[in-house]
């Protein structure tokens, strides 16, 4: 059996547990949980998937993160992800949500912050390179043609957050 998701409804309401391949296959909304990572100088980790990873191989992203779990919340499932993916402990704080009509398929977006004081640890068969950019670095790699999808409308919405200073 395949990994566990929450089909959930438009509301975000759920439905019934599916494999999330499943889920994917059918067009079914489920939810995922994402990360940005600021260090001290407000950047923003920035990093290229593996050329052999499932979704998105070598595409570039600004968000950790993945699938939310049965049972777990969005904010569990974004510390879990960072935990995995950059070997980095923290609680990271809820910022929005969104429906996400996704290349692949629909669902639940959660977006995430926290700020990383040490050193951060990919996991290679999640993270091939990383760096840290300003956002208007951030900027000119998500016009960049291999630049996740999904994570562009992530970032225009978080780009307008209501009162949410920009780091240069």
């Amino acid at each position: 059996m395949g990994e566990l998701v929450e089909r959930v409804d438009e509301q975000d309401e759920v439905l019934a547990v599916v494999e999330r391949a499943e889920a994917i296959r059918r067009g079914w909304l489920h939810r995922v949980a994402t990360i940005v990572c600021r260090d001290a100088q407000g950047r923003i980790l920035v990093h290229r998937r593996p050329d052999a990873a499932a979704l998105f191989p070598g595409q570039f992203n600004w968000m950790l993160g993945g699938a939310v779990n049965v049972a777990e919340s969005y904010e569990d499932a974004a510390a879990r992800e960072l935990v995995e993916e950059v070997g980095v402990h923290a609680r990271p704080r809820f910022l929005f949500k969104f429906l996400c009509q996704g290349v692949i398929s629909p669902y639940w977006l959660a977006v995430h912050e926290a700020v990383i004081t040490g050193p951060v640890r990919p996991d290679p068969s999640e993270v091939a390179w990383h760096d840290w950019l300003t956002e208007p670095e951030l900027a000119a790699w998500a016009r960049h043609r291999e630049f996740v999808a999904d994570a562009r409308e992530a970032l225009d919405r978080y780009q307008a957050l209501p009162g949410r200073a920009v780091a240069r």
